[in-house]
């Protein structure tokens, strides 16, 4: 099944609502799924569109510099932030 670009839009406003909520708490790929009620995979497809578009950041690392291996966190980039702030601001 293929979901129209405009409901693929839609989602990623979630995404980025929920990082800028719970901002400066990274969330791994699997809350964020949780919390928007989405399959994984789907929701690390548009995480990785999202990064592309310079919207999001991933990190590789846990607080100690340790590299994971499998795992992924997420957080609104500093352009974005300022973004939805001034927005929210408003």
């Amino acid at each position: 099944m293929k979901i129209s670009k405009e409901k693929r839009d839609k989602i990623s406003e979630q995404i980025l609502a929920l990082l800028f909520q719970n901002s400066p708490r990274l969330l791994f790929t699997y809350h964020i799924a949780k919390e928007i009620a989405r399959d994984e995979e789907f929701v690390k497809e548009l995480l990785l569109d999202l990064k592309n578009k310079g919207l999001i950041s991933e990190v590789n690392k846990n607080p100690q510099g340790i590299s994971y291996k499998k795992r992924a966190r997420w957080k609104l980039s500093d352009k974005a932030y300022a973004a939805y702030k001034k927005h929210t601001s408003s």
